[in-house]
């Protein structure tokens, strides 16, 4: 498949075969674990995606060079393009999972409501890391789908909490206009039961504005209506060059920056300096570490980035969409380390990483010895939460640089899980026959 590129190490070497050995055919050997990355570094998303896919790809790739791997076994590396398309992720995922696969990180809403019909009958986890489909949470109903450590919905209720408490509680919600403006895919919609519930919950009227991905560095139209209507805060779905479009979108009007809130994936250090000086104050969700200051990211540069293992420019190390990435590959290597305690296995299989992500206890202690205190927070997946709801935080652009601007807040569980269970249980009926659990718990 033309679309693959081969990232084992940089170069075929690290399997043990030279470069003029056949570097697709080197990715599955017998002693290695096979990752493949789902990745888009072209087209209208690659100015996200170029972040997540390098940070991923540098995390996995300093274990191989500093470590040899994890449990004595290197990890193949493999790069899928999918240019954030449902259909070629589709295609890629059909090309790699033969080989061997041990987890798919689709990085795309739209893949990811692909891949989970897919993950049972194949056997191989879907990661999809803060995103994709809400109610795979529950782990009862999606045993193969893992969405740690935030589901949309969890996401939706911090933005909601942390208004309230700008306005001096929920209760003073009553009577506001908060406007939400969203990619118009499933990824941005994905956010709409949990919004609107709480809309009617709290009395706020919320004012939706839908962005076409055609027309994502063309948003006039949504934000001279957003200047019409005046909502007393804008929440952003965003991703790619539908974030930068906004921020300046949002600074041409004047809207005030400190009341425009985006999610985990709004928060790109590209997305917020395109406003110039008059993004200042602009904020966003944030679930990973803030800055370069961490001893493993200082071994991402020793091993891989100054050895020229990795295409990553080094001032972007440290970038939020790149620590990010590193997050997502931080989950993938604990999940593999735990499955290799639970099994006995040093090469384990899909269904032996199931069990090692529905095992994940990634605590304070373990982060501090991976040379990541306080780059997360802890978190851990139960078989019946493949979330967790855990906590996330706000950071605020200082117009050079993100800062952390609140403490870690709690998602509204009581409101957000009820809703997450009866959209399993919708979702299961919808493609009845859905089958019931029989994988085993890990604990």
């Amino acid at each position: 498949m033309k679309s693959i590129k081969q990232f084992a190490l940089g170069t075929a070497v690290a399997l043990g075969v030279g470069l003029s050995g056949a570097m697709t055919t080197a990715v599955q050997a017998q002693d290695t674990n096979y990752v493949p990355l789902l990745t888009y570094r072209t087209g209208p998303y690659a100015g996200s995606g170029i972040h997540i896919a390098n940070g991923m790809h540098d995390y996995l790739q300093m274990l191989n060079e500093r470590d040899g791997g994890i449990g004595g076994v290197k990890l193949a590396l493999e790069e899928c393009e999918t240019g954030y398309n449902a259909q070629k992720g589709v295609e890629c995922y059909e090309a790699t999972k033969g080989k061997g696969a041990l987890v798919y990180n689709p990085y795309s809403t739209g893949i990811t409501l692909q891949l989970i019909p897919k993950a049972g009958v194949d056997k191989i986890p879907v990661l999809s890391m803060g995103y994709g489909l809400s109610a795979a949470a529950v782990g009862s109903t999606f045993p193969w789908i893992f969405n740690v450590p935030d589901t949309y919905w969890d996401g939706a209720s911090v933005v909601i909490k942390y208004i309230g408490e700008q306005e001096g509680g929920l209760e003073n919600l009553k009577g506001k206009k908060i406007g939400y403006i969203f990619l118009d895919a499933g990824y941005g919609r994905e956010p709409l039961p949990l919004l609107e519930q709480l809309a009617e919950k709290y009395g706020f009227e919320l004012l939706q504005y839908p962005v076409p991905g055609a027309e994502m560095q063309n948003q006039s139209s949504q934000w001279l209506n957003v200047r019409r209507d005046r909502p007393d805060y804008m929440i952003m779905w965003g991703w790619g060059a539908m974030n930068p479009t906004a921020v300046k979108e949002a600074v041409k009007i004047r809207f005030p920056m400190d009341k425009f809130i985006g999610v985990w994936w709004s928060a790109g250090d590209d997305d917020a300096a395109a406003g110039g000086e008059g993004a200042k104050g602009y904020k966003a969700l944030n679930f990973s570490g803030v800055g370069a200051d961490f001893p493993a990211l200082d071994d991402i540069k020793k091993h891989v980035i100054d050895t020229g293992k990795s295409s990553t420019d080094a001032e972007t190390i440290g970038s939020t969409l790149y620590n990010r990435g590193v997050l997502n590959s931080v989950i993938i290597a604990e999940g593999i380390r735990s499955a290799q305690q639970l099994t006995g296995k040093t090469v384990i299989t899909g269904e032996d990483m199931r069990l090692g992500l529905e095992a994940l206890n990634l605590d304070e202690a373990r982060l501090a010895e991976l040379g990541l205190k306080g780059f997360a927070h802890p978190m851990k997946v139960t078989c019946d939460d493949h979330a967790g709801s855990h906590p996330v935080f706000i950071q605020e652009w200082d117009g050079k640089k993100w800062r952390q601007a609140s403490d870690w807040i709690e998602p509204m569980t009581d409101v957000v899980r009820p809703l997450l269970e009866a959209a399993a249980a919708e979702y299961a009926e919808k493609n009845a026959p859905w089958p019931a659990r029989t994988e085993p718990c890990p604990n």
